[in-house]
């Protein structure tokens, strides 16, 4: 029989089908604010039951979790609601912290919180395009670039941040954990991460690119827009100062 302990970390570093209730909570939670403090703070409190219950992590609960993150990987590259894309991407990426705490478990904490600060710029970004256009979908309005350029500018970036793009900390953290890998989980990795990018592309397509299918509406402010590239910037020097050996 399964660890209890193991079963409570699956709940808040989530496997399947214990994922399906963070993912249930994020979509019932409509408040910005509410979402991106569930992004930030729902994977700190496993690691924190991680390191208090310090559980033996079986052999066998490896292949589950890098099943669950590509699982949600590939739902990905079909969801259009955005609000929901977000928070499967964040399933995906916290059960990659099930081998990070196998092949390199000294900085969970920085682990998480590389991933959860363009998560949470993203949720809000989402609060934006739904309080403009009434949804944020992709396909529903296109060419977000010629209508709200510094909003689609900084929403291009936080993609990019939450996909592991390099020079973000998700991608040192990604190479973190390929260097101790065994393999086959290597391999799988390297697959899920393909398949966020490959996600984040044709997000970015349905709503950026093309031609203008909406109304001239307010853009984001020319202090938001620099609040986010100096949060992009910091995250950067962070991820190459802190994985990258600089």
């Amino acid at each position: 029989m399964p660890d209890p302990a193991l079963l409570l970390l699956a709940f808040f570093l989530p496997l399947f089908p214990f994922s399906v209730g963070f993912n249930a909570l994020y979509a019932r939670l409509g408040h910005p604010g509410l979402r991106l403090g569930l992004l930030l703070l729902w994977p700190l409190i496993g690691i924190g039951l991680y390191h208090s219950l310090a559980p033996e992590i079986p052999a066998w609960v490896l292949p589950w979790a890098v099943a669950t993150a590509l699982l949600y990987a590939v739902r990905l590259v079909a969801m259009r609601e955005v609000g929901l894309w977000t928070g499967f991407l964040a399933t995906s990426i916290w059960a990659c912290l099930w081998p990070a705490a196998v092949y390199a478990g000294d900085h969970l904490i920085l682990y998480a919180l590389g991933f959860g600060v363009p998560l949470a710029i993203l949720a809000l970004l989402v609060a934006g395009l739904e309080q403009r256009f009434g949804a944020a979908y992709t396909g529903l309005y296109g060419g977000l670039a010629l209508t709200v350029p510094r909003l689609s500018g900084v929403l291009v970036v936080a993609i990019l941040a939450a996909t592991a793009t390099p020079l973000f900390p998700g991608f040192f953290v990604m190479i973190d954990i390929l260097v101790g890998s065994d393999p086959l989980v290597a391999i799988a990795l390297v697959a899920l991460w393909v398949l966020w990018s490959w996600a984040g592309a044709r997000l970015m397509q349905g709503l950026i690119v093309g031609p203008a299918n909406a109304q001239a509406i307010e853009d984001i402010s020319i202090f938001d827009t620099w609040l986010a590239a100096v949060t992009f910037i910091g995250l950067a020097v962070a991820g190459m100062s802190m994985f990258g050996g600089v």
